[in-house]
């Protein structure tokens, strides 16, 4: 079993002052090892199919419309799920939560007892190219949790290099853009639902 983790906006609290109203942490799991290898081929043959070479690194925020569209479309297919944790920073409360690492700290906790019942001897792989605060975390809770059965191994990769750290950031930016009110909110989260599994809000 392997899974894939990446985040969508930031931890800060100044929302006036340009920090995201949420911060996404999505999931991408694969049941099965071969199924992750030819969704990693297909993601090589799209990045073909729009002349880009290997090494071009998809990102949400760094495409356009049809991009987004075209890619989560290819990735439908195949047989992945995807769990998220977001998190309403408009209604955080407690002074723990103005530090990068409690905040951070806590949102992977989230989203991982969530994943819990779903996940056995998981590889988790994390983006080694993300936020620093993020990774430190994110990778000390898991350590703590690695006997616990659900988690095998963890494993920093570099998301320019990882076809598959690269869906998870672009369904992340999927479930930060179902919430932004623009025109295009609902068209990404949307084509990719089927694959949604389960997806928190936190607080309420």
């Amino acid at each position: 079993m392997l899974v894939f983790v990446d985040e969508s906006g930031d931890a800060g609290l100044k929302l006036k002052g340009g920090s995201s109203k949420y911060f996404v942490i999505a999931l991408i799991v694969f049941e099965e090892n071969e199924e992750a290898e030819a969704l990693d081929k297909r993601i090589d043959l799209f990045k073909r199919e729009l002349r880009l070479g290997p090494t071009s690194e998809i990102k949400f925020n760094g495409c356009n419309k049809d991009t987004r569209k075209q890619f989560l479309l290819a990735v439908l297919p195949y047989n992945f799920f995807y769990l998220a944790i977001i998190i309403n920073k408009q209604r955080l409360y407690g002074e723990g939560f103005k530090f990068k690492e409690s905040f951070y700290k806590y949102a992977s906790s989230l989203v991982f007892q969530n994943a819990k019942p779903y996940l056995h001897k998981a590889t988790v792989v994390i983006d080694i190219s993300g936020s620093k605060d993020f990774r430190r975390q994110l990778g000390g809770y898991l350590r703590r949790k690695i006997n616990g059965g659900y988690i095998k191994k963890i494993k920093l990769q570099d998301s320019a290099c990882n076809n598959l750290l690269q869906l998870a950031d672009m369904v992340a930016g999927s479930i930060l853009r179902s919430l932004s009110g623009k025109p295009d909110a609902r068209e990404y989260r949307g084509i990719i639902r089927p694959r949604e599994l389960h997806v928190q809000v936190w607080p309420k």
